[in-house]
């Protein structure tokens, strides 16, 4: 906090009386409560005695700051009683019951959401992040006019940050840019966004920002009166059509300005924006209609910009932000931006959020064009209370929320679908509806057929292709942007994989039991399940599937004290096979003790083993009389069986140490390893894993699957395209590496 207790307060500090903010009120709201202001600013000043801030000034001088910064944005009173307050409870011995009783129920609630919101550290580990802004959101959601104050609270703070030791105004600077300029930008409220923003930049990167300053003073002094005279030529070019408006001009803040040198990779001589130039349309009958009038008459007079056109009047934002954006070749040449709206549109524009609560000609505005982000709030909160989402869908979600730049695509019907810039079919497909999302197979992009990790473009139109069976792939990860299509992908990938897990524990506890003679009935299982205290079969397979849990710990809790047979001796490792013959394992699908087989013969004494599933059996349904029924032999098998894995890792600092460490580390050989392909970012590489049996290698599955670095896992089956002679000889003939056996001709 910025504040200390002992500090002397310096004479020359002069606390502003309650006079100067009830004049503020009531220079936009003549009904303004002058006796509950002033009745606020002197419990602040009373509770706040002997307080001081890092700069030595009085405390209070802080509070009443923030209620001029609200004051500004035509705020009510409540408001601004709670921006007076907003530090009593956390600060002093203030109660939020006396609260309460002087100055009313609704106050003392924003007081006490504010609290909450400064009490939240947002800019700690992930995970805590995470959490802390799900409590934020579900604290904003009852009274958005806490966030107000709050986002108030910490522009002050950014104006008098110089006070504080340096690395407090790194970590306070930090925090603005990343959480309470989103804020402000998705709550419509602009100003306050940029002026963030800029304080932000000047202790972040305060080198870049001066570079940025000298260069547009450069500028300046090149072109002298250059915003003066464009707002010139636009008034003159809307008085010859006839069209009543005001023309402002302005250059556009420093942080603005190094972002668009950052995203568009351009020199500062090459930009084309620096200027920003607002033509507010006050016609008192259809002033919409002079906003299209004045974009004809400017592009009758100057070029437009091809590319740099957007209408938001037709297309409005989520947050209710409505203007006719364009870029045009001005004076001398010079690209000059120039934003169109009526006077409603900018109130919006420039307060946002604020707009719900300002007054006009002395009244409680009522302005048509105003949304109430409340909403969305309100929704978001909704939705992750009630999903059972991990905090960490919910940070991304958020920030995605918050950081969007939006399109605007339509469905087959002409429904408008709003999407953050950089979103794909897969986004647009959970925008529709989950279930659409999740059956997606699919989609059509103007009419032809498109990937769905195509980038969408505004006034597309979208048609999703669905099929029941269909179901969401890890690789739409990648694909997707919006957070609601990430989290939905990420549930539906769980449920799955949990199936996937009950399916494998189910094999690895059957094998387990049938090592010592015995069947996994639903009955021992529903035994071994009570016994560790979990909630029933499915769950325990599921552990065991998972590695939680071992197969052979269930067996030692349904028959304690029979151990395992003997490890099998590498030639009874099959049973089944005639005499004389040997197994070769397919390399196909490599299959492991553990898993269901069935062998292939050849002429001589092979005999392949394939997995039950083996894709190349098929090769094999019209020749019955080479189909044997085989089966692994219970009991432990050597550590001698290869499996080849294709792994997708990322490019970085001991990431494939880290990979090899984790293989031995489950008791496993790395036998062979080659990189398939190298890219900046990632590695992607085949390797050979010697393993005893399957639930070995589910071990060292689970541990792989369990690094942040490793983005794809998976099994490699060989076949054909390796290059394999023909027929069942492709059925083990290690892929393109060359580590293939003799063939034996059928």
């Amino acid at each position: 906090m910025n504040r200390t207790a002992d500090k002397p307060v310096p004479q020359a500090a002069v606390i502003p009386p309650a006079d100067t903010l009830i004049a503020q009120a009531r220079a936009y709201n003549p009904d303004a409560d002058a006796d509950r202001i002033a009745a606020a600013h002197a419990y602040a000043v009373r509770a706040h005695e002997g307080q001081a801030r890092r700069s030595g000034e009085p405390y209070v001088i802080h509070p009443i700051a923030v209620a001029s910064i609200l004051a500004a944005q035509r705020m009510d009173d409540d408001t601004l009683i709670t921006a007076l307050l907003h530090d009593t409870v956390e600060d002093t011995a203030a109660t939020t019951d006396e609260l309460t009783a002087l100055f009313g129920t609704h106050v003392a609630e924003m007081v006490d959401g504010v609290t909450k919101l400064t009490n939240l550290e947002l800019t700690r580990a992930e995970t805590k992040q995470a959490e802390n802004f799900r409590k934020l959101f579900l604290a904003m959601s009852k009274d958005v006019r806490v966030l107000l104050v709050k986002l108030a609270d910490r522009l002050h703070n950014m104006r008098t940050i110089a006070a504080m030791p340096p690395e407090k105004q790194a970590q306070k600077a930090r925090e603005t840019m990343e959480i309470f300029a989103p804020l402000a930008g998705r709550m419509g409220m602009q100003s306050l966004r940029e002026e963030l923003e800029d304080l932000a930049f000047e202790v972040l990167q305060p080198v870049a920002r001066r570079s940025v300053m000298r260069r547009f003073a450069a500028l300046q002094r090149a072109n002298p009166g250059i915003v003066d005279g464009v707002i010139a030529d636009i008034q003159s070019v809307l008085a010859r059509d006839g069209i009543a408006a005001e023309v402002h001009g302005r250059a556009k803040k420093p942080y603005s300005i190094w972002r668009k040198m950052q995203e568009k990779d351009l020199a500062f001589q090459r930009l084309s924006d620096i200027y920003g130039f607002r033509v507010i349309c006050e016609a008192d009958v259809a002033p919409e209609a002079d906003c299209y009038r004045a974009l004809g008459a400017i592009h009758q007079r100057w070029a437009a910009v091809p590319g740099r056109f957007k209408d938001y009047i037709s297309q409005p934002k989520s947050n209710g932000y409505r203007s006719i954006h364009t870029t045009v070749s001005g004076r001398n040449a010079k690209r000059v931006e120039v934003q169109i709206r009526t006077r409603e549109m900018h109130e919006v524009a420039e307060a946002g959020i604020a707009a719900h609560w300002s007054y006009r000609d002395g009244a409680p505005a009522q302005n048509r064009f105003a949304v109430d982000p409340a909403r969305w709030i309100e929704a978001m909160a909704e939705r992750f209370a009630g999903e059972g989402g991990d905090d960490q869908d919910f940070l991304e979600h958020v920030k995605l929320e918050m950081y969007s730049d939006q399109v605007f695509c339509f469905t087959p019907k002409g429904e408008v679908v709003k999407l953050p810039r950089g979103a794909t079919p897969v986004d647009f497909a959970y925008a529709v509806h989950t279930k659409v999302g999740d059956h997606t197979q699919g989609a059509k992009i103007d009419g032809h057929r498109a990937p769905l990790f195509t980038r969408l473009r505004n006034g597309q139109s979208v048609e999703i292709i669905t099929a029941q069976g269909q179901r969401p792939q890890a690789s739409w990860l990648e694909m997707a942007v919006t957070g609601r299509a990430r989290s939905a992908i990420r549930r539906s990938l769980r449920v799955e994989d949990r199936e996937r897990m009950i399916r494998l524990g189910a094999e690895l506890v059957r094998v387990a039991f049938a090592q010592i003679g015995r069947r996994a009935t639903d009955k021992a299982l529903g035994v071994a399940a009570k016994a560790l205290a979990l909630t029933g079969t499915d769950e325990l397979l599921a552990r065991v599937g998972s590695a939680e849990l071992s197969a052979r710990r269930v067996v030692d809790i349904v028959w304690p004290g029979q151990a395992p047979k003997a490890p099998a001796a590498p030639g009874e490792a099959v049973i089944g096979l005639p005499p004389g013959q040997t197994p070769v394992r397919g390399a196909c699908c490599e299959p492991l003790p553990g898993q269901r087989i069935v062998g292939i013969t050849y002429r001589g004494d092979g005999v392949v083993l394939h997995a039950i599933d083996c894709a190349r059996l098929a090769d094999h349904e019209d020749e019955p009389q080479r189909w044997i029924d085989v089966r692994w032999s219970p009991g432990r098998h050597p550590v001698e069986h290869p499996v080849t894995v294709e792994l997708t890792i990322s490019n970085g600092v001991g990431v494939l140490g880290r990979i090899c460490t984790l293989v031995g580390e489950q008791g496993a050989n790395i036998a062979d390893m080659t990189f398939l392909d190298r890219k900046p970012d990632y590695f992607r590489l085949r390797m050979v894993i010697e393993l005893s049996d399957q639930e070995h290698w589910h071990a060292v599955q689970t541990a792989l699957e369990a690094e942040t670095d490793l983005a794809e896992l998976r099994r490699h089956r060989g076949g054909p395209a390796h290059g394999a002679a023909k027929g069942a000889g492709a059925a083990f003939v290690r892929s393109d590496e060359g580590r293939g056996d003799h063939v034996p001709a059928p």
